[in-house]
């Protein structure tokens, strides 16, 4: 799996370990950061992190605009456990204010071979530390020459938000919702963050973002023990729908622009990207019912 870009290995010569040309030369022994590329980084090149560059408040006028109203947000995520693993979905809306800034923002993308990553919050940020929480796993796999185990990676992945807790003060927060498939214990596991970095696993289901409230109603109402990843993709369709329809900042499902949630599984098979054509079948099965019901709300 290759993350090339800001934190890839053609720039920082993680694929051959020390390697130089116009890339960063990686030598964790004499840094002694061990297998962990972020602490390298901390300690090498800190400058480079997301989290890691000057605060807005020191170059910042007094009384000035709070950051977080002049980045893109992006919201609403919804993961969920199913009989077959675990499955994330997340809208395709980022907005700035009371504007739009995006509707094809993606905000689920695959940490690695066994779990996805969803984040909710400013929206550039959001994208540096997954891009740096993915090349962190790699770089773990071809240190040790093995995968990091399913809470390891929401360990490290609550060191990278506790981490960007000085600009989650300044309003420029980032919320993951972290999933996967614990190959040991062949279940589907949750897990959501505090921006203290805190960790916390959630049973059955979970929701970050601005239209989180609405999604988990509709969660609890239509999730139960067992689903199909079939039914389980129904399920996350109608909870954003619901979040949309009462959240300004959540995108709903778009038929005339032909925009769809990106939803993810991840089971005994790894990760899987629901396909266009299968959300586009989801999406106006749901619009179908709801049209035909006839209801306000």
């Amino acid at each position: 799996m290759e993350h090339m870009g800001r934190y890839g290995g053609a720039e920082y010569g993680t694929a051959q370990h020390g390697g130089t040309g116009t890339g960063v030369g990686f030598d964790a022994a004499s840094a002694g950061t061990g297998s962990s590329f972020s602490a390298w980084l901390q300690a090498s090149h800190p400058d480079l992190l997301p989290y890691g560059r000057t605060p807005l408040g020191a170059v910042a006028p007094l009384g000035g605009p709070d950051a977080g109203s002049l980045a893109p947000h992006g919201t609403t995520i919804v993961a969920m456990t199913y009989g077959g693993g675990v499955l994330m979905a997340g809208d395709r809306r980022a907005t700035m204010g009371n504007v739009i800034a995006s509707r094809h923002i993606e905000k689920v993308h695959p940490a690695d071979s066994y779990s996805v990553l969803g984040v909710a919050g400013t929206a550039g940020i959001a994208l540096d530390v997954t891009r740096l929480f993915q090349v962190e796993l790699e770089h773990y796999e071809k240190i040790e020459g093995t995968l990091l185990s399913l809470e390891g990676k929401a360990n490290r992945l609550g060191a990278m938000v506790r981490d960007n807790l000085p600009r989650a003060v300044q309003g420029l927060a980032v919320l993951p919702l972290f999933a996967g498939y614990d190959t040991t214990r062949a279940v589907g596991r949750i897990f959501s963050y505090d921006v203290t970095g805190g960790r916390y696993e959630e049973i059955e289901h979970h929701t970050v973002g601005s239209g989180s409230a609405f999604a988990r109603g509709a969660l609890k109402k239509l999730w139960r023990p067992h689903l199909t990843e079939e039914e389980a993709v129904r399920v996350a369709v109608e909870a954003l729908f619901d979040a949309a329809d009462d959240d300004s900042a959540t995108g709903g499902p778009d038929a005339i622009r032909r925009l769809w949630p990106v939803i993810m599984t991840v089971g005994s098979a790894g990760h899987r990207r629901v396909p266009g054509h299968e959300l586009a079948e989801v999406c106006e099965a749901v619009l179908a019912a709801r049209s035909s019901a006839g209801r306000e709300a």
